[in-house]
């Protein structure tokens, strides 16, 4: 198998390093990995001499010494290190390229790459993937977490096929549609001061130390706003990166929380909290499906996609 690559030349002219093969790129991974043309030869399964013909051929065909011989080895010149990245990303297509044809080979009809957020997945994505993958054996799903953001930026450059984010995500230009509907409310210790509470508005939090999510996510920037509007801060004791540690914080006593109610029901037993109605109307949320053009969509994106709106197609 080979590669075309054509960089520009330091004369400015096109240089075309035409069928570039695999293997010696992948021995020039190796050996720059290791910092040793023999040890990289013993790891490609090559005579140390037929490895040095090979990475002397690589020098001749783009004009430039690739490696910087030592007593202690071997380094990658600037020229080197270039074709290390560059190396090291075409080698990794070409073994999710080998991954997806095999897919295909034993039966696999497509791949559908689904970013989602924490809330979605913690409380409602399982149970459908579930169900779909038994439905659909020849779909596999890729499913990758990320914050609300992330995922609109995956879904306009391509790197997701469908997302599902928190609505009030800045997502513009993109085919939006509901998938489900979950509740905020606010955790506390038990010995907490609106412990008792059936009902809390979030005004009235606010006079209380917050533990709370990242920087950047969905939650995160939803209650920095919601404060900002009452005029009051936020006071923050602590960030973490997953509603398990905001509970665990919220019971170590370092402050109360917002979190979807359904993804922490389970810990707020075990951790022996309590779970506070807040009837502020932000608290009620949508998770929307985000997808590029719903008039384009692949084929074996399209039942996902009906599968996770329901009976409704888009």
């Amino acid at each position: 198998m080979a590669y075309a690559i054509h960089p520009a030349a330091a004369d400015g002219h096109t240089m075309n390093l035409h069928r570039l093969d695999l293997v010696s790129l992948s021995l020039f991974n190796l050996i720059v990995r290791s910092g040793s043309i023999s040890k990289g030869a013993a790891l490609a399964n090559l005579a140390v001499g037929a490895a040095s013909k090979r990475i002397s051929d690589l020098e001749a065909t783009v004009g430039s010494s690739l490696l910087e011989r030592h007593s202690r080895g071997v380094t990658p010149t600037v020229a080197g290190q270039a074709l290390y990245r560059h190396a090291q990303r075409i080698l990794s297509d070409v073994d999710q390229l080998t991954a997806e044809l095999s897919d295909y080979a034993s039966g696999m009809v497509g791949i559908v790459r689904l970013w989602a957020n924490t809330s979605a997945i913690t409380q409602f994505l399982p149970a459908d993937i579930a169900a779909f993958a038994n439905a659909n054996p020849g779909i596999r799903i890729e499913l990758e977490e990320q914050n609300s953001s992330e995922i609109v930026l995956a879904l306009f450059n391509g790197r997701a096929d469908l997302g599902i984010f928190a609505d009030r995500t800045p997502a513009m230009g993109l085919f939006q549609t509901k998938y489900r509907e979950d509740r905020l409310v606010l955790v506390a210790p038990r010995d907490h001061p609106l412990a008792a509470r059936r009902s809390v508005r979030f005004e009235e939090a606010l006079e209380y130390e917050f533990v709370s999510l990242s920087k950047g996510t969905s939650l995160a920037e939803r209650l920095q706003v919601e404060a900002e509007a009452l005029g009051r801060p936020l006071k923050l004791r602590i960030r973490v990166r997953s509603f398990d540690a905001m509970c665990q914080m919220v019971a170590a006593g370092m402050g109360i929380a917002v979190l979807p109610s359904l993804a922490v029901h389970a810990l707020v037993r075990s951790l022996h909290l309590r779970q506070i109605a807040l009837p502020d109307a932000w608290a009620h949320r949508e998770l929307l499906i985000g997808l590029r053009d719903p008039n384009a969509v692949p084929r074996h994106v399209r039942p996902l996609l009906d599968h996770l709106c329901g009976a409704h197609a888009v």
